[in-house]
């Protein structure tokens, strides 16, 4: 669950929300341990945007990314965590590019856990229609700085912009490939994504 909420702070500025909420089903995922549901850690960031694009039609935000751990034992790194994040984005004649990044410090949390040393990368590349539909590829990927190993997968998708009566609705289907995945213990070779979307625009 990712909700994305802009907020306005004066006639210049926005400060955009964005919480990733992960509820999560891992099944086989180590050895000799048990499958397990629930919520993962929460990854709270916060944008400050300018409202209006710069002169070369650039649109981006900087803030702060904070880390905070669920209370689940084997879905949570029990580390609360802080650091800067960013976006950049632009878009003419249909097409969407730039980059989402944050880098997270654990800095409190249980001792016995490893601590979190994280770097998240997010290129992203999508050509929209004129039916509203939106064909992309990006990464969302990680470096465990700790580990010193990457997790990247490379996700290609089609997403449809719908109305539903008065309602504003993006569905996507897509399929991701594992590039890169830690030892051992990373997910492998081919996934499918599915996505939907509620939209509230003003």
């Amino acid at each position: 669950m990712q909700p994305v909420i802009p907020i306005s702070l004066n006639d210049d500025w926005n400060v955009i929300s964005r919480t990733i909420l992960p509820i999560q089903y891992q099944k086989d995922y180590a050895p000799g341990v048990d499958d397990h549901t629930g919520v993962g850690d929460i990854t709270q960031s916060f944008f400050f945007s300018p409202k209006k694009p710069t002169e070369s039609g650039w649109i981006w935000g900087v803030g702060p990314a904070l880390l905070i751990p669920s209370d689940n034992e084997q879905m949570s790194s029990k580390k609360w965590g802080a650091g800067p994040t960013a976006v950049f984005l632009k878009q003419e004649n249909g097409w969407t590019y730039g980059m989402l990044a944050n880098q997270i410090w654990s800095y409190a949390g249980t001792d016995s856990r490893p601590d979190v040393n994280a770097t998240f990368l997010q290129p992203f590349l999508s050509y929209t229609t004129s039916h509203y539909t939106t064909f992309g590829i990006n990464s969302e990927s990680t470096y465990n700085r700790e580990a010193r190993q990457w997790s990247v997968p490379i996700n290609l998708s089609v997403t449809q912009l719908l109305k539903i009566d008065k309602q504003l609705l993006s569905v996507q289907a897509g399929v991701r490939y594992w590039a890169d995945t830690p030892d051992n213990v990373g997910p492998e070779h081919w996934g499918l994504r599915l996505q939907a979307s509620f939209l509230f625009p003003k």
